[in-house]
């Protein structure tokens, strides 16, 4: 069998697997994978709901706080509905506490292929990257589960490509955009500013813009972290399929030097 993420209960909730464990803490779930369950979730809601199926656009997390590796409960909601444009409340609890809020837009399709275009670089495929074993600057089961290729330019600046043959949901078919937004929040380890035995930097939330649906399994980032002076961050990255962007992600950091 497959190895897997999380397993499904019941209709809302779902238990974590020791593939989750964070890096961090390896006691709690690498939030990561929790992201793209709550974006299935999302998208088994609208499709149950509308025939249409509308596009994700926008999603904004907060991270509300950590979360041990068991069973969690997801629900969503419709806020603002919409022939052509809905806003959708996805809430992630552990044990009736609130995890994680997303806030996500759907916009309706429309055939815009005409004026397609963006000058966002590219990067190259995963096939001109050195092979980047991720474990040996962090711990985890959600690392120890990816396959990684990396290449550093500079401290905090970094391009990469990673996959996992690990399933988001055992035994549940699963969009590509899903498994995308399900592997996102590994942008802030990928372009490493300081070591993380010396500064603590997890973000408190993360906002990801997608102006088309990802394929393949090659999740790709172009990767910016930068530290303020006074205990602020953000990580800025570029997110990619084999075939060029498909969006951004911005995560706002929290910095904390060991002293």
């Amino acid at each position: 069998m497959k190895l897997a993420y999380f397993e499904r209960i019941d209709d809302t909730r779902f238990r974590a697997t020791e593939h989750v464990s964070g890096a961090w803490n390896e006691q709690e779930q690498h939030i990561a994978p929790a992201l793209g369950l709550m974006a299935h979730v999302l998208e088994l809601h609208r499709d149950a709901r509308r025939e249409d199926r509308m596009r994700i656009s926008s999603l904004h997390y907060d991270i509300l706080g950590p979360v041990p590796v068991g069973e969690v409960d997801v629900v969503c909601r419709v806020v603002r509905p919409g022939r052509t444009i809905e806003l959708v409340e996805v809430e992630l609890s552990y044990q009736q506490r609130t995890i994680v809020l997303l806030r996500s837009w759907l916009l309706a399709e429309f055939d815009a292929d005409h004026v397609q275009g963006g000058d966002l670089p590219r990067i190259t495929g995963p096939q001109s990257f050195e092979p980047w074993d991720a474990t040996s600057l962090w711990p985890g089961g959600l690392i120890r589960s990816i396959e990684g290729r990396r290449r550093e330019e500079s401290p905090g600046r970094a391009q990469a490509w990673i996959r996992t043959a690990h399933a988001l949901v055992a035994d549940e078919q699963v969009s590509d955009t899903a498994r995308f937004i399900g592997l996102f929040d590994v942008s802030n380890g990928v372009a490493v500013r300081a070591k993380p035995d010396e500064v603590v930097f997890p973000n408190v939330e993360l906002t990801a813009q997608l102006f088309r649906d990802p394929t393949g399994e090659w999740v790709g980032y172009d990767t910016t972290v930068t530290f303020g002076p006074d205990g602020r961050g953000l990580t800025h990255t570029i997110i990619h399929d084999q075939s060029g962007p498909i969006g951004a992600v911005t995560q706002a950091l929290t910095v904390r030097p060991q002293r």
